[in-house]
């Protein structure tokens, strides 16, 4: 299956069996307009479709999923994923989301650099963690660096900063 994290649910809330999730999205209205959502460990993999949504003021998401009525069904789905299908998440313009990032072969006038293996999150900008035959490279994600991102082709190029691989 084909799917993305949106967020995590934290614990069971009420006696309907809602559940409380910590959303990985800048943006937790979205799970307003799902119909369907897959609850995920590495044992199961189960879907659900959604009753009703209610955000808190914190950005904290409670869900009502059908076939959950109880607060000991509930319980059962503690620490898994909230997963949705890739054609759930909207497109983003002039950014990409990390799923559509990661697996990319990275190249500087093309000299392949290595496969981009994770995004790190330092505040002030991501980092791009690259693993090639000469070993890790982190890149900043910056306009002045990444020069090209081809999300269909997997394929990025950049133009590193000197002293970069020194």
């Amino acid at each position: 299956m084909d799917s993305v994290v949106v967020g995590e649910v934290l614990k069971p809330i009420g006696i309907k069996g809602e559940i409380k999730v910590y959303p990985l999205t800048d943006n937790a209205q979205r799970f307003k307009k799902l119909k369907k959502v897959y609850l995920t460990n590495n044992q199961v993999h189960s879907e659900f479709k959604i009753q009703r949504v209610r955000i808190d003021p914190k950005g904290m998401v409670f869900l009502k999923l059908e076939g959950i009525n109880t607060p000991e069904e509930a319980e059962k789905y503690r620490g898994f994923q909230v997963r949705i299908d890739h054609s759930e998440v909207p497109p983003l313009k002039d950014r990409w989301y990390y799923f559509e990032l990661e697996g990319m072969k990275v190249y500087e006038n093309e000299v392949l650099l290595g496969t981009l293996v994770s995004v790190l999150e330092t505040g002030a900008n991501d980092v791009y963690l690259v693993r090639g035959e000469k070993g890790e490279i982190c890149i900043p994600a910056l306009k002045s660096v990444v020069k090209k991102v081809d999300v269909p082709g997997k394929r990025m190029e950049v133009i590193l900063p000197p002293g970069l691989l020194d």
